[in-house]
Parts: C-alpha cells; sequence; structure tokens
C-alpha cells in the first residue's frame, strides 16, 4: 500500500512505494536514468508508467472483443430464431428533404 505523507505547509505529498530490486535491475535502471538524464526515481515513475498504460490498453482491448463478439452473437441467434415473414407491396421510397 502506497503512503502519502503531509509537508510542512500541511499540503499532502505524492503517494510513496518502496521497491526491492536485484541489482542487475537496478543497474539497468540507473544506467537508463543517466541516458535520458533523470534521477533513477524519476526514470523508474516513467518506466512504470508506460508498463502500467500498455496493460490497462491491453486490458480494454481484450474487453471490448469480447464485448462485441457476446453482442454479435445474442444478435445473430435472435435474428435466426425469429419466424421469416413475406414483405408486403413494393419498397417505399423515402424522401430526403434539403434544408
Amino acid at each position: 500500500m502506497a503512503t502519502r505523507q503531509n509537508s510542512s505547509s500541511g499540503k499532502q505529498k505524492s503517494p510513496r512505494v518502496q521497491v526491492v530490486l536485484p541489482e542487475e535491475l537496478c543497474a539497468q535502471l540507473t544506467f537508463l536514468a543517466k541516458k535520458e538524464s533523470r534521477t533513477v526515481s524519476n526514470m523508474a515513475k516513467v518506466l512504470i508508467q508506460e508498463g502500467v498504460d500498455s496493460l490497462i490498453t491491453e486490458y480494454l482491448s481484450k474487453s471490448e472483443e469480447s464485448t462485441n463478439t457476446s453482442h454479435t452473437e445474442s444478435f445473430r441467434s435472435s435474428l435466426e430464431t425469429q419466424q421469416s415473414r413475406r414483405l408486403r407491396g413494393a419498397p417505399r421510397r423515402i424522401k430526403l428533404t434539403k434544408p
């Protein structure tokens, strides 16, 4: 759980999270931070944000696909269960009015 502290002015600071990293991963993070002229903490924040955004996008796209598929299947099955009816008369023309 992230902890939130108050500053000396009483305003709340951003939530803090502690993470324990293996030496190799910490070295890679430090390398990337130096390459982009960032602090290690800021680089970790950027990478976490990119990963979270990517996973949320992936999750939402899978959710939409499953929802669309279920709607399509239910619509198709309802159409297939309907009895066919004969149309009466010739099709009507639609008049479009100009504004």
